[in-house]
């Protein structure tokens, strides 16, 4: 079951991209009643992480909007980024559970048990309207919500305006990567801005990274690793990867304060243009594009070599709702999920946010910009690779922490690994995988 669990998720995270595509290029409850009209008012909790609070979802006029028309108020529960799966697996295992919670489909199949704690959605009114179930399925069910069929890209948010100015083209190579690094620190800005304070942004650069290594290199690593036919310590790409990273810090093309800097801290420094690039995801462009239109980012595929054939990472379909079985308000959660899923709800939200529809009554808006360069460079011609977390069966918390150990100076890049390899296999045991 683990291994057909493996499966459907990857399929359905794969499917992301070839309709992704194809769309860009074409235009019960033991609660009192929480409905209009009656009723006492009810609240329901609403749990994501704290990296995720500017999801669409969440945005207070719209809940505002919902309990106006509904009588029932959502809650928010901000988890802290680096523990929201082993906070989520807390939740569901001392039956503590929130009444609906974001999550990515693919992570929640492999760590928190979807058959076993999730609602099967397919009878919902809003799924006769989907264009793509697949991409909020598994197991041949609906189980989790979306008005969009995107996937987040990862790779290098940049700010084209500075690289026009100092005659910079997109580095297609490592060494045209810290060239143009050293240009842009030579006219004063900083080239890269790392907010390892929040340690999930610490593995973005690699998570993306060994994705991509491994789709080019080894088709069939994360099968191995996740079948402890290999080690983490065996791949020596893997270690030259986190070099990288570190390097960057070391000859001084980032900020000083990196374990001290948040990603909260991202769209400001973009905004003040004190930075040139980030290793992060197309959300960040979305952020800093809502506070000023006029800001002129892209995102480009970080190299990692000298074959000047980078691919861009393609993370999970994220975002998405899921409702728990032992939710203590299951309807008023169902009615939440109806309401965002109305045409001119939906329709609202796809606007402002750029998505690519799922709903067939919904229109698609023009991408922006850098969304169709996206298309046109990476999604079309086949340079795009799933990351790394869209194969991980395991909560990444300890790789993370890992991961800023190396710039505090405590740990080389194979410790990090090392230590990542002995929690990994740790952790694949407590699960009961096979072969640990």
């Amino acid at each position: 079951m683990k291994q057909t669990a493996r499966k459907l998720s990857l399929g359905a995270v794969s499917a992301v991209l070839a309709v992704s595509l194809a769309a860009c290029g074409s235009n019960s409850s033991n609660s009192e009643s929480g409905s209009t009209g009656g009723g006492k008012k009810v609240t329901i909790e609403l749990a994501l992480s704290k990296s995720s609070q500017d999801s669409a979802f969440v945005q207070q006029d719209l809940l505002d909007e919902f309990e106006k028309e509904t009588n029932i108020k959502v809650n928010l529960q901000l988890l802290p980024a680096e523990q929201t799966s082993t906070v989520l697996q807390t939740k569901l295992a001392v039956n503590e559970t929130p009444d609906i919670l974001q999550y990515n489909l693919a992570s929640a199949t492999t760590d928190l048990n979807l058959e076993r704690n999730f609602e099967i959605l397919d009878d919902q009114p809003w799924v006769s309207r989907l264009l793509n179930k697949d991409v909020l399925s598994a197991y041949g069910h609906v189980y989790s919500f979306h008005v969009s069929q995107d996937t987040g890209m990862q790779g290098v948010v940049y700010n084209k305006d500075i690289f026009k100015e100092l005659g910079l083209e997109v580095p297609k190579t490592y060494d045209e990567f810290l060239a143009a690094c050293e240009k842009i620190k030579a006219a004063g800005y900083t080239p890269i801005f790392m907010p390892f304070k929040d340690n999930w942004a610490a593995n973005v650069m690699p998570g993306a990274s060994f994705g991509e290594y491994a789709a080019k290199s080894e088709p069939t690593l994360f099968d191995d690793l996740n079948a402890n036919k290999k080690k983490w310590t065996d791949i020596q790409a893997f270690q030259t990867i986190l070099d990288q990273q570190y390097d960057l810090y070391k000859k001084g093309y980032t900020n000083t304060d990196v374990l001290s800097d948040s990603y909260d801290m991202a769209a400001g420094k973009f905004l003040n243009k004190e930075v040139a690039m980030m290793f992060m995801g197309d959300w960040l462009i979305e952020s800093v594009q809502q506070q000023d239109a006029n800001m002129n980012l892209g995102l480009f595929a970080y190299p990692t070599d000298n074959s000047g054939d980078a691919y861009l990472g393609a993370s999970p379909l994220g975002g998405q709702l899921f409702i728990p079985k032992k939710a203590k308000h299951i309807e008023e959660a169902k009615k939440f999920l109806d309401f965002i899923a109305t045409k001119e709800v939906a329709q609202k939200i796809v606007n402002n946010q750029s998505y690519v529809s799922n709903f067939s009554d919904v229109t698609t808006p023009e991408l922006p910009a850098y969304k169709q360069e996206i298309l046109d460079n990476y999604i079309t011609p086949k340079k795009v690779a799933m990351t790394m977390d869209a194969y991980m069966l395991v909560d990444r918390s300890e790789l993370y922490r890992s991961l800023q150990d190396e710039f505090t100076g405590s740990k080389t890049s194979q410790q990090v690994l090392q230590t990542w390899n002995d929690k990994f296999a740790e952790l694949m045991k407590d699960k009961g995988e096979a072969g640990f």
